[in-house]
């Protein structure tokens, strides 16, 4: 049949495109147009927030006495927090530049006339998007928590403030409750790494009546806590006097079922109770599940608590699907054929994402305050914008 004209690598009208190496030729051919624009969205994004992150923090690094070498390790370590954040926008910017310049040149035109509908053509980017979405997965929940660590720990090498992250891992008077064994601990000096020092746990028995065990030291082993220097007591009621019943040297219960990592869990979610919590930076998923493990009726209940918690933990599950929203979005916006400004459709497409940013923070300020279920409060703007960039792509021509 007759080669379509208008386009730069002159698809041929027939049904069945060629394919290449397991692929299909334009699906290769898309995949590679948009991983140029998508190096350089990323490029930019990265040099510019990296170059104004590192000027607006300079004072405090230079009051921190950090040299060269230690400024760098202090920005690769910080880096990958920010590229979680710009890695939406920069997708978003590449598609609808890849898709408007394919427009533009009536290659989406000729793929179409050739028998591959809009779906079929743009499954390169949903492709694109859903490893960028797994990408995201791991950033925010091995990478980024990784390097914040590490970058807290290069800020405080020579000079230590009261309020470091990493200095407040070693605590005082912990207290922690086991929902599902209820199991009260409370630790006297606390580290994330045992042994722990001056503990008390204390749990009811099957008789109603309460047992209390105090320790000097406990340090977790072999699946279970060893405890040093222990004393053991009994209650029999809230008003009855508490009775010593023995002591010993050391001592292993392995009906104390907590971990280290759980208590840790428990250490690192408390502050989200506080005023101002909910502003923290977002908890990794590991341990907000250890958190409702040990909280199992944490779903059921109807407090602050829980709606803290539920929200977080979703919208952490929600956040990386933001790479699949913006690509519903840039479909409708960047293949419409015609010879458009490319300026036209980033500036409809950035309008519907701020709406979407904007959205999503009431939506989660209305799961944390309880007005909304978690869920609902953290997966609404995905539906949302979802389910508008479906309806926009349907109706392009």
């Amino acid at each position: 049949m007759q080669a379509l004209s208008g386009n730069r690598f002159g698809w041929q009208n027939r049904r069945a495109p060629v394919k290449l190496g397991g692929m299909r030729l334009h699906d290769r051919y898309l995949f590679l147009e948009l991983l140029t624009p998508l190096a350089y969205c990323l490029g930019f994004f990265m040099v510019f927030g990296v170059a104004f992150d590192v000027f607006s923090k300079l004072p405090e690094l230079q009051e921190r006495k950090l040299h060269g070498f230690e400024i760098v390790t202090y920005v690769a370590m910080d880096t990958p927090g920010f590229l979680a954040q710009v890695l939406p926008m920069a997708l978003l910017l590449a598609l609808l530049y890849a898709l408007t310049h394919h427009a533009k040149h009536n290659e989406i035109t000729a793929l179409r006339a050739a028998g591959v509908s809009l779906w079929r053509l743009c499954a390169p980017y949903f492709i694109v998007g859903l490893a960028a979405t797994a990408g995201m997965y791991g950033l925010n929940e091995v990478i980024v928590p990784y390097g914040n660590e590490q970058a807290a720990m290069t800020l405080r090498l020579h000079v230590q403030k009261d309020d470091d992250m990493v200095v407040q891992k070693k605590l005082h008077d912990v207290s922690f409750y086991s929902g599902g064994d209820r199991h009260f601990w409370l630790i006297g000096d606390y580290s994330p790494i045992p042994p722990e020092h001056k503990l008390k746990v204390s749990w009811m028995l099957a008789d109603g009546s309460w047992q209390l065990l105090q320790a000097a030291s406990a340090v977790y082993t072999n699946g279970n806590w060893l405890f040093s220097e222990v004393n053991v007591y009994r209650q029999a009621g809230q008003t009855a006097p508490l009775l010593r019943l023995f002591h010993t040297n050391e001592m292993v219960l392995p009906e104390l079922t907590e971990t280290p990592r759980e208590i840790f869990s428990e250490v690192k979610i408390a502050p989200l109770m506080s005023v101002g919590g909910s502003r923290m930076p977002d908890i990794p998923l590991a341990d907000l599940f250890d958190y409702m493990h040990l909280h199992p009726d944490l779903k059921y209940a109807h407090t602050r608590q829980a709606s803290l918690v539920l929200t977080k933990f979703h919208g952490r599950l929600a956040a990386p699907f933001t790479c699949l929203v913006v690509v519903l979005i840039a479909i409708p916006f960047g293949a419409p054929s015609g010879r458009r400004n490319l300026f036209f459709g980033v500036a409809g497409s950035i309008f519907i994402c701020f709406g979407f940013f904007v959205i999503q923070s009431i939506s989660l300020s209305l799961g944390m305050g309880g007005h909304l279920p978690g869920w609902l409060a953290a997966w609404l703007p995905n539906i949302l914008f979802g389910g508008l960039g479906i309806w926009l792509t349907t109706r392009v021509r």
